[in-house]
């Protein structure tokens, strides 16, 4: 069964998101592996967003149709807008250009912090999947990516485990982020964040 031009941009601006967190955490601690899936999922909303005006010129039966099928279609372009620039982020890793010390400077200063914490042996994440966890509840903090071993997990969901010696990309707050480094190091346990208010938005 085809995807509905909805399923599509949803899928477009969740690919796209994750492709910025990747470009950017790639060039931070020059990952090759994250610019070179940044590439692929490029690839892939490229193809969505063709996808979307093929499905979009099958729709359009009116000119009122057409008029409002335009609208998603520039939503479709931006999308892909935001796909290619973070591309061109993932490119710089992929030519070997190491990042200027700035760029280390303002992903420091920035208000959301990409960090890179692995799982200690003893922590209480270990064997726990993202959903049972509620990191980001608790901490403030997203899981991007998971590196296992020599493999890559992108965009773990609710259902992805959490190993001993995982390093997690994450994404969040300053506070959120030494929260998430205790909690990989064993030093802080999960009931002590129960009713701490570290909240996304």
């Amino acid at each position: 069964m085809p995807k509905s031009i909805k399923d599509i941009l949803i899928e477009m601006k969740n690919m796209s998101e994750l492709m910025v967190d990747l470009a950017y955490s790639a060039l931070l601690f020059n990952s090759k592996d994250a610019a070179e899936e940044v590439i692929k999922l490029e690839n892939k909303v490229n193809r969505l967003n063709y996808q979307i005006k093929k499905e979009s010129l099958l729709a359009a039966r009116t000119v009122e149709d057409a008029e409002k099928l335009t609208a998603l279609l520039e939503v479709g372009e931006a999308a892909e807008t935001i796909a290619d620039s973070a591309k061109d982020i993932a490119d710089l890793v992929l030519k070997d250009m190491k990042p200027h010390p700035v760029f280390k400077m303002v992903m420091e200063e920035s208000d959301e912090v990409i960090m890179r914490v692995k799982i200690a042996e003893g922590s209480e994440l270990i064997d726990k999947s993202l959903g049972e966890l509620l990191l980001a509840t608790r901490t403030g903090m997203t899981v991007i990516a998971i590196r296992r071993q020599e493999s890559w997990i992108y965009g773990p969901d609710r259902n992805t485990m959490i190993s001993a010696g995982d390093s997690l990309i994450a994404k969040g707050n300053e506070t959120g982020g030494s929260l998430l480094i205790q909690l990989a190091n064993g030093e802080t346990k999960l009931e002590d964040l129960e009713y701490e208010d570290y909240t996304e938005e």
